[in-house]
């Protein structure tokens, strides 16, 4: 099971900042964090980018960080971990079985990964 240490994460401050978020906007039923914890970072979060009302629909609810500047990471930073531990939650852990893709390659993409398969095809069977 995925777990993420909320002091300590082992990562930049960004990419713990968009992982937790994602987490906590997704629908997971196997994720130790409760929604109305879920929904208190998302708020927050939002309240430190945005002067409007967060929104309601669930699938709108996505936070655009490159609005802000390195004193806003921070702070949204210091909102997910300080709601943490308010929550008694200092590991996030979940569980969700490997998704299919939902989005092929961007037409502009393609002629990229065509060139790198070539570099790289993919392995050969032996057994065949």
């Amino acid at each position: 099971m995925p777990s993420l240490d909320v002091r300590n994460p082992g990562m930049p401050d960004l990419q713990f900042a968009l992982l937790v978020l994602a987490l906590c906007t997704s629908d997971l039923d196997q994720l130790n964090v409760t929604p109305n914890v879920r929904a208190d970072i998302f708020n927050r979060c939002w309240a430190l980018l945005h002067t409007t009302p967060p929104p309601t629909d669930p699938k709108a609810r996505a936070l655009d960080l490159r609005q802000g500047t390195e004193l806003t990471l921070e702070a949204v930073v210091e909102t997910i971990q300080s709601l943490l531990a308010e929550a008694n939650i200092s590991t996030i852990t979940w569980d969700h079985p490997v998704s299919d893709p939902t989005m092929t390659s961007s037409p502009d993409a393609l002629p990229l990964i065509e060139r790198l398969q070539r570099f790289s095809p993919p392995a050969s069977d032996p057994s065949a």
